[in-house]
């Protein structure tokens, strides 16, 4: 699992160096004359979201995709699921404000759904059914999505320039929450997350993810060959399809119509969730999800890169209940053989040499990435729009251990989510916030006290038995008894503001803001 990340990323510095002649080429997009068929579409589903972010936003967005060339092409449709009666009257009046204010420059609609079925697929299914034959393409908004109009109509081009694609993902970069939290995952998602999405692209080609929004898909095939059923029988894998992207790109696939990730389209923006709880929370609903899709793997038709994407899928949540057993089972041998007699620079963890070369390549395939990545943009001289070169080194060396120190605390959470989605036990999804909001002590402590005193009894147990021991649960045990301050501390604004000041976790959105974010954050 650590291997097929780091080859990856290594594949996607091969891209960044040399592009991929087999990839979705803009330059033949850019020539791409648009006709007045190419209607499309702008969607943004939601359900009871902020309203004041969400429609500044999606302000910014039509702005920007008014100024643009073709204009004319694009209809813009807010689909509403929202149930909160004062949510919905909110809505309606910021629909009514921003209409206005937009004028004839950008059509703009409101749609609000009294059924609520089948939660975001049935709301977009909803909206082929009505408007779907209108319109050639269709591009999908979260919430917190923002795009320049120039990516959106360059996208369109992309489509209008290969007819058998049937998704184009963007890779959006994620900006705009200033927790220390966000701050650090928007760091490592610029500096390290696009190694690992280059090298998807290199890997899957037209077999890539959709991600469920920030994509334009071909409408016609979409309606037809990509609706979803139930997954039939009882308990927490069956019933309607959580993670539905997934699922839609295997079947677009299917259909004889490529789904794309391209790294080129730039004007691509997103939120991070603002802090550890709300990354949990919606980890929860994609653990599910990805269970469910494994259901699929054997579904006839699917491509066996889509299948490996199921797979991976549900491995990136399994894979953290395994590690938990491996380092119980771990402990345990020691505990029953305590000496083994090594020698050397690891003597005093009692580790023999084979376990010591095995150490020291988990790290190396841990850690390389980050380190390639930070080299990769100093050869090419992008270490400016971080902050500098010492700025750089310096905030990757922080989110290297905050993601350390979380790493045990998200393991522990994934083998809860695992475990209450194989048993059946009901699952309640909530919209994550799309603000800055700190954790107050006493929600952090009520969600992570039990695994505090568990662990606690554990580590103290461990040292009463075996002295030496402690030091090699030290790295999984101090984050999880730290877990509640530790999720409080990253959920404050003041400290990634403070770091920001001192040019601490500087991403380029952050040194540079582009006009569209300036739109949508004023």
């Amino acid at each position: 699992w650590v291997t097929a990340g780091f080859v990856t990323a290594l594949m996607g510095l091969w891209v960044l160096w040399r592009p991929d002649p087999h990839a979705l080429s803009i330059d033949v997009a850019r020539r791409q004359v648009l006709s007045s068929d190419a209607r499309t579409a702008i969607i943004m589903p939601i359900c009871n979201e902020p309203v004041g972010p969400v429609f500044a936003g999606l302000r910014a967005t039509c702005e920007s995709l008014a100024d643009s060339e073709a204009a004319d092409l694009f209809d813009v449709y807010v689909l509403s699921d929202s149930y909160d009666p004062v949510l919905r009257a909110q809505e309606l009046a910021a629909w009514s404000t921003l209409q206005e204010q937009l004028g004839d420059r950008c059509r703009l609609y409101y749609r609000l759904r009294e059924r609520r079925t089948r939660r975001k697929a049935g709301n977009v299914a909803d909206f082929c059914r009505r408007w779907g034959s209108n319109y050639r393409y269709m591009v999908v908004l979260d919430a917190d999505s923002v795009m320049t109009g120039e990516t959106i109509t360059m996208m369109v081009r992309m489509m209008e320039a290969y007819p058998k694609a049937g998704i184009i993902q963007t890779a959006p970069r994620a900006c705009g929450v200033q927790t220390l939290h966000a701050r650090a995952q928007q760091f490592a998602g610029r500096v390290v997350g696009r190694l690992f999405t280059a090298g998807m692209m290199y890997w899957q080609l037209g077999e890539s993810h959709y991600w469920g929004h920030n994509a334009i898909i071909r409408v016609e095939p979409f309606m037809k060959h990509c609706a979803l059923a139930k997954l039939p029988g009882r308990g927490g894998l069956s019933g309607e399809i959580l993670s539905h992207d997934f699922v839609e790109a295997a079947l677009m696939r299917r259909a004889g119509y490529y789904t794309w990730l391209t790294t080129d389209l730039e004007g691509s923006y997103e939120q991070q969730p603002s802090n550890l709880m709300e990354e949990l929370q919606r980890d929860r609903r994609w653990c599910q999800g990805n269970l469910m899709n494994f259901r699929l793997i054997t579904e006839p038709g699917f491509q066996p890169v889509h299948r490996a994407m199921l797979f991976t899928g549900a491995m990136a949540y399994v894979s953290a209940p395994l590690w938990l057993c491996f380092l119980l089972v771990s402990l345990s041998l020691r505990l029953l053989e305590p000496h083994t007699g090594a020698t050397g620079f690891f003597s005093y963890l009692e580790m023999s040499p084979q376990l010591e070369w095995l150490w020291g390549l988990t790290l190396t395939l841990l850690f390389l990435p980050r380190l390639l990545a930070v080299g990769a943009i100093l050869l090419r001289g992008e270490q400016a729009a971080y902050g500098g070169s010492a700025a750089l080194i310096k905030s990757s060396l922080l989110e290297a251990i905050l993601s350390a120190l979380q790493a045990p605390i998200r393991m522990m959470a994934h083998t809860l989510f695992v475990v209450t989605a194989l048993t059946g036990l009901n699952l309640e999804w909530k919209s994550p916030m799309r603000e800055s909001q700190s954790i107050l002590w006493r929600d952090a402590l009520h969600r992570f006290v039990p695994t505090m005193i568990t662990v606690a009894f554990g580590l103290v147990a461990t040292f009463q038995s075996y002295h030496d021991a402690i030091w090699c649960l030290l790295p999984v045990g101090l984050p999880l008894l730290l877990a509640a301050p530790l999720t409080v501390f990253t959920s404050e604004s003041r400290w990634g503001l403070s770091l920001r000041r001192r040019l601490w976790l500087l991403t380029p959105e952050e040194r540079t803001t582009p006009a569209v974010l300036v739109r949508a954050w004023a």
